[in-house]
């Protein structure tokens, strides 16, 4: 068995794959496979005329962020000990894949790792996917060392540790194949947007622990499939927050989370309709009611027995950020 795949997930990237693919291939020791979801552009003709030492495993239909890992490593299976999962828009730095496979390889109670996740459009900042380290509050809303909400913090060396985090971003995860496995992977359901967190979230649960290595970095263009304003991002995001209390939390943990969710969410659907923003409105509505749908469908699903708490230092996001005007991490 080898020790590590790198794994790129395409959707009609003939864009960017010219512009972040050379640095993946320059810097990486370990294979380089691309699971491709069924893309009708050019991409795929690309890497096989400039790149063929990369691996390609096409699918016959897009099955989203989920699906297409999903598909695409369970052909993998037994290959592999670790995965290293990464977005086609990421470009990487000398000695990134065997930074983060050797942190793995020495800390066996680590299930996944991230490195210091910067921004592509400016490399001295934060990029918004999991930035310098991943943490959830108890109404699900994740943040970032470097992040809050949509703030980000200039990079001044900061977060250049190694810590345990709640969640590694899905932009670059670095995680033992077993663990991967163990778990089913991503859950299909959610299609894309918080799968990572869903993932480590349950990873936690069974006493497998998610580390952030800020020794090495790369950066992020973001936003490549969906802008961070684009109405389907937040229907996701709303939809697939709720699925995740659902499935990793107690009965009444949910309960007392999801009406303030749903006071905190209505009020913001309000101001979206007086906004003039009537589709982004819309998406929260839609995600209220297409995971009453989703839940529906996971009647074998329990409620897990043991609960993972969060290692971040607030409970409940909101407070300090809408009271306080909280923007930095450091500050919480």
């Amino acid at each position: 068995m080898k020790s590590c795949a790198i794994v790129l997930l395409n959707y009609n990237g003939e864009t960017v794959l010219p512009t972040f693919l050379p640095s993946v291939v320059k810097h990486s020791v370990h294979d380089l496979w691309l699971i491709d979801n069924a893309s009708t552009d050019g991409s795929l003709d690309y890497v096989r005329k400039e790149f063929p030492a990369v691996g390609l495993l096409p699918l016959e239909k897009n099955h989203g962020f989920t699906g297409g890992y999903n598909y695409g490593l369970e052909r993998l299976r037994g290959q592999y000990a670790h995965f290293i999962l990464i977005n086609t828009d990421l470009e990487v730095t000398a000695g990134w894949d065997q930074g983060l496979v050797d942190f793995l390889q020495k800390k066996k109670r680590y299930a996944a790792v991230q490195p210091k996740v910067l921004s592509w459009k400016d490399r001295s900042t934060f990029d918004h996917a999991g930035a310098g380290g991943g943490y959830i509050d108890a109404l699900g809303y994740p943040y970032c060392r470097g992040r809050i909400w949509n703030h980000l913090e200039q990079d001044q060396g900061q977060y250049d540790d190694s810590v345990e985090v709640d969640w590694a971003s899905g932009a670059c995860l670095a995680i033992c194949a077993n663990d991967f496995f163990n778990q089913q992977g991503f859950d299909n359901q959610f299609f894309a947007h918080m799968e990572e967190i869903d993932l480590c979230w349950r990873l936690r649960q069974v006493e497998r622990k998610i580390g952030y290595l800020g020794s090495v970095t790369v950066y992020h263009l973001g936003g490549g499939t969906l802008g961070r304003s684009s109405p389907q991002k937040l229907y996701l995001n709303i939809r697939n927050s709720l699925l995740m209390l659902y499935k990793n939390s107690s009965r009444s943990q949910f309960a007392w989370a999801f009406m303030l969710k749903a006071l905190l969410e209505g009020a913001a659907a309000c101001t979206f309709f007086l906004k003039g923003q009537p589709k982004l409105a819309q998406a929260i509505i839609s995600g209220y009611l297409n995971f009453g749908k989703t839940k529906k469908h996971r009647k074998n699903q329990s409620h897990s027995k043991r609960m993972a708490s969060s290692l971040g230092p607030i409970k409940i996001l909101a407070v300090p950020t809408l009271l306080r005007r909280v923007k930095k991490f450091t500050e919480l």
